[in-house]
């Protein structure tokens, strides 16, 4: 069985349900649509019986680079990630509750009692991206695929704010105190991924951990992850996402996130993230 749509794929196979984040000329990159596509394939999930275990992947060269700065940068302007200081000042809940949004739409994934495994490969899960990655329970990666959240240097902050829990508070702080990106072997050692193993062999690891996960009735993997969930949540997870997603708000219309967008308008993104990252 399978559904598809413009930006997200759903693609079920026996007890596996497959959501496949489908932008590959674009890297898998956020628009204003995936985030509701993406959270419609996991209700789907979530509804049928049959699914046990839920696959999360990206279409093309990696899973996802993270918000469309093409969209949200590049463009000329006043858009839902900018507000233009000419046309008015800035509303910051506004751009919260557009941001807000976003983020209980990835969260989507962690809130779903189903086990989720995310599958990063090639350029891997960064920025935005790697928002998704870090709600799903499990991250398998490739050896050669990068994870990190580099506009943490500037123009964001992590809305999922997931990074304390998968890593602890002193890799989180090396994360995005630096912005650092880096790849499997790292992330594995850290205890982000789960897995790691080369690209040729990907797929087939992902497969290995989901007739693991799937061996185990339904009521089960739903018990442990909600007991897991509830701790997690008891940390203030909540209130960590409410700060984060105000913070991104405010990080993309600091002195130095002007001066980014401003970048970004006159020589493209690609040059403008050259840049901020060439300085550091």
């Amino acid at each position: 069985m399978s559904m598809s749509s413009s930006e997200v794929l759903l693609e079920k196979r026996g007890r596996r349900a497959y959501i496949t984040l489908n932008r590959p000329d674009r890297l898998n990159a956020i628009n204003d649509t995936l985030p509701v596509q993406l959270a419609a394939a996991v209700e789907q999930c979530a509804i049928d019986p049959a699914v046990r275990v839920i696959i999360l992947q990206g279409a093309g060269k990696g899973f996802c680079g993270g918000y469309d700065l093409q969209r949200y940068a590049e463009s000329k302007g006043t858009n839902p990630g900018w507000q233009d200081s000419t046309k008015g000042p800035w509303d910051p809940l506004e751009d919260y509750v557009m941001m807000r949004r976003n983020t209980d739409l990835f969260m989507s994934l962690f809130r779903v009692l189903k086990p989720v495994l995310c599958k990063v490969h090639g350029s891997g899960a960064v920025a935005g991206g790697s928002d998704i990655a870090l709600c799903a329970d499990l991250i398998i990666m490739s050896h050669t695929a990068y994870i990190g959240y580099p506009p943490a240097r500037v123009w964001g902050c992590p809305t999922t704010a997931h990074w304390v829990n998968k890593v602890g508070p002193a890799n989180a702080k090396r994360m995005l105190l630096t912005g650092d990106v880096i790849n499997g072997t790292e992330a594995h050692r850290m205890g982000l991924a789960a897995s790691v193993v080369a690209e040729d062999m990907l797929d087939a690891e992902v497969e290995r951990w989901a007739a693991k996960l799937e061996k185990s009735p339904l009521n089960q993997l739903a018990m442990h992850k909600l007991l897991i969930n509830t701790a997690i949540d008891q940390q203030g997870l909540n209130v960590q996402q409410t700060l984060a997603t105000l913070f991104d708000g405010i990080a993309r219309h600091t002195k130095e996130g002007a001066g980014f967008k401003a970048l970004a308008e006159h020589k493209g993104w690609k040059y403008a993230v050259s840049q901020r990252d060439s300085k550091l």
